[in-house]
């Protein structure tokens, strides 16, 4: 590829961008209050955490917020379909991968990304708050980079609720015996998300946000 080919191409890479946020703004901009929920697309059907995500999915929209995932298999498939059975509002931003992410049938609107990026956006700028189950990298990435906006107060607060103490115990220790002990983090860092183990309890923490 000659340099003409190479400037032509990143030229038309900003065109591709810059509709990825123009869809994702006209689309999400119209929602009132949204809940994001996070897990792992490897998640089969019968595991315990796709049945409480399908229940996450339902309270929330029985509260009358929208459910946005990150529209693939697994969590995303749990919590999308919780949304609509109980007749709520289902979301799914879904990314191009060669693997794993297709889009599941319970999405009532879904948006495509090509970069996680402007992906990303959309995540953190429309959402009243994260509800994050059992992953993988991808979980983890969403994850840290939520709780570093806020901690460097690039975007409003939210609440940022991980789901099973034992799959999180691991982690958040090394955050208290590693970060915190270097003082990489402060104290009032570890307060910028909770932990609970049900369904009741991560949509009683959101309510709890906001009553406040």
């Amino acid at each position: 590829m000659n340099e003409d080919n190479i400037y032509t191409e990143e030229a038309w890479r900003v065109f591709r961008i810059m509709a990825e946020f123009v869809d994702g703004f006209e689309i999400l901009g119209k929602i009132e209050k949204a809940v994001t929920v996070w897990g792992s697309a490897r998640v089969k059907r019968n595991d315990e955490w796709y049945r409480k995500a399908v229940k996450t999915g339902k309270l929330l929209a029985r509260k009358g917020y929208t459910v946005i995932t990150g529209g693939g298999p697994g969590i995303m498939e749990a919590a999308n379909r919780g949304a609509t059975q109980a007749g709520g509002n289902s979301i799914g931003l879904n990314i191009e991968l060669p693997k794993e992410q297709k889009p599941n049938p319970y999405i009532k609107t879904l948006i495509s990304f090509r970069y996680f990026f402007t992906r990303k956006v959309m995540f953190v700028k429309y959402t009243k708050g994260f509800i994050i189950f059992p992953g993988g990298f991808g979980t983890l990435d969403e994850f840290t980079e939520a709780i570093t906006l806020i901690q460097t107060e690039r975007i409003h607060k939210f609440p940022v609720v991980l789901v099973d103490r034992s799959y999180w115990k691991g982690f958040i220790d090394w955050m208290k015996k590693t970060l915190l002990k270097r003082n990489y983090i402060d104290e009032q860092d570890l307060m910028i998300f909770s932990v609970v183990d049900e369904p009741e309890e991560a949509i009683q923490q959101i309510e709890n946000f906001y009553k406040d």
